[in-house]
């Protein structure tokens, strides 16, 4: 289980899940300083996120979220990998098993 830091929590099986749904074996950060409906990149951690969080309104995917993801052993971070969304390279988690 993570906590998220303004808010909410969700199992980590639960965002592997969503992963491995989408075709890609991982998910950039696509940490916005925005709303939620003004979000542009929602095949994003941190679009997830915020459809867990009490405050879905907030930046979620912050770097200390990122780095408890890594410390499970079940992702690395990768910072070229492609938005699914606005086809840059950015920094994300990927999956490694």
């Amino acid at each position: 289980m993570i906590k998220l830091k303004y808010g909410g929590k969700f199992e980590v099986n639960e965002l592997i899940e969503f992963i491995k749904a989408s075709g890609r074996d991982y998910i950039i950060q696509g940490q916005q300083a925005c709303s939620l409906v003004n979000h542009t990149k929602p095949h994003s951690l941190d679009f997830w996120l915020r459809n867990l969080s009490t405050n879905p309104d907030t930046k979620q995917a912050d770097n200390d979220v990122v780095k408890m993801l890594v410390a499970t052993g079940l992702f690395k971070v990768e910072m070229q990998l492609r938005c699914p969304d606005q086809r840059t390279y950015c920094k994300g988690l990927k999956l490694t098993k």
